[in-house]
């Protein structure tokens, strides 16, 4: 057993397999179709491209197992790059199947966005990690600023919301700061900022808690590229202006960072951590996926994606059946992560994770120190899990907490304070 969990998700994947002309095609035969697909593209060989292509054209399928259906979003992308960079490589059948971009997906209502980030613990594990580090960081203080960067719109503060309300002396005064741009990538809200923020207001002032919700707007940008793609220097820009922010003296900030960093360039995340620690936060929390998906060479990037996208393709199989509409639109945010991965070279404004020991080196280097987790807040992490599939699980690795499905890391979560 120790040997089958030491060769990582392909070897759990082997007992995976899908029937091709009388021939059982297991998940390690599937990444090496990939493989050999990125490669001939690479090379520009676009008839072995195609040739693979047809070979995984005939594997793939949305339907199938949670192999298939992870193919057939590597297909896609694929094939969207070969169009682009070659022409139309991939022809017949595989284009017609894969050359549309993933779909965008659709503006949710707030609840529909909360039974969306329900259905696994992916989003909830962070929420739940870091609300536990921050009641700690900000016990005693009166005030508490939190600027929360994250893609699920502030899924996370109800529940933080809740804990304050029920803090020994009284809840502090809050205030909850968002920007304006975000990374334009699912799940989306079909409620403005404003409106979300008056929904937070009211439900924090039934619990007792006074907030106050504010929307910063970053400047412009410099150019049409940096429009589409640089998300930092925009966010840079913003954290490095306390006017802006509106910082107050007498409140601890919490800088709040949740699955934003795999969207702003690595070669600018230096930058960031140094804009975010120049305001001086009492607590940075990081979570996002435990994956290296920025290497330049497009055949490592698709390898990545297989071991690690199938996490929650094989997830989902046990949380959801396969015609589930939560199902199909968590598969699709997923293929539109492999489209940024797999389409796109150039690293400045393409989705590219880190490892959250990368991040660590990363956080260390620019002048932070881990704060880590009590067994307060593992415990709260573990009561979560135990809501969801026995497959999910929780471990620490150095000061971060990682979520594991079948043994494999799924998403770390960290906080950190200034040196």
């Amino acid at each position: 057993m120790e040997q089958e969990l030491s060769a990582g998700a392909g070897g759990l994947r082997a007992h995976s397999s899908v029937c091709f002309s009388g021939t059982l095609i297991d998940g390690p035969r599937i990444q090496q179709l990939l493989l050999h697909c990125a490669a001939a593209l690479e090379s520009n060989d676009v008839t072995l491209a195609q040739q693979a292509m047809w070979v995984l054209n005939n594997i793939a399928s949305s339907q199938g197992d949670p192999n298939q259906r992870l193919t057939s979003w590597l297909l896609r992308a694929l094939v969207a790059r070969a169009c682009r960079l070659c022409g139309p490589a991939g022809g017949g059948a595989a284009q017609a199947q894969a050359q549309a971009p993933a779909p965008r997906g659709r503006a949710m209502s707030v609840t529909e966005l909360a039974e969306y980030v329900d259905l696994t613990p992916w989003h909830r594990f962070g929420f739940t990690a870091s609300n536990g580090a921050i009641l700690r960081a900000v016990a005693g203080c009166a005030a508490v600023h939190v600027v929360d960067l994250g893609v699920t719109r502030c899924m996370q503060w109800p529940t933080l919301i809740d804990m304050l309300s029920k803090r020994p002396g009284g809840p502090p005064a809050l205030r909850i700061t968002v920007p304006a741009a975000r990374p334009a990538v699912p799940p989306l809200l079909g409620v403005s900022d404003q409106e979300l923020g008056l929904r937070l207001a009211n439900f924090a002032k039934s619990k007792g808690v006074l907030l106050e919700f504010n929307v910063v707007k970053g400047p412009g940008p410099k150019s049409p590229r940096k429009e589409q793609a640089a998300l930092c220097p925009d966010l840079a820009s913003v954290l490095s202006d306390p006017a802006a922010l509106g910082l107050r003296d007498g409140e601890a900030l919490v800088v709040n960072c949740q699955s934003w960093i795999r969207h702003v360039s690595p070669v600018s995340r230096d930058a960031f951590f140094d804009a975010v620690r120049a305001l001086s936060p009492c607590l940075v929390t990081v979570t996002d996926e435990d994956a290296d998906l920025d290497s330049p060479s497009l055949a490592s990037r698709i390898a990545g994606c297989f071991d690690f996208h199938w996490i929650l393709f094989d997830a989902l199989d046990t949380s959801a059946p396969r015609d589930s509409p939560q199902r199909v639109e968590h598969e699709a945010a997923v293929g539109r992560k492999i489209e940024s991965v797999v389409g796109a070279d150039d690293a400045d404004g393409a989705e590219r994770a880190e490892s959250g020991a990368r991040l660590a080196e990363r956080m260390r280097r620019n002048g932070f120190t881990a704060a880590g987790y009590d067994e307060e807040a593992v415990g709260e992490v573990r009561l979560l899990l135990s809501q969801h599939a026995t497959g999910w699980g929780v471990k620490r690795e150095e000061d971060m907490l990682v979520l594991t499905w079948k043994g494999h890391a799924a998403v770390y979560t960290s906080a950190w304070a200034p040196n």
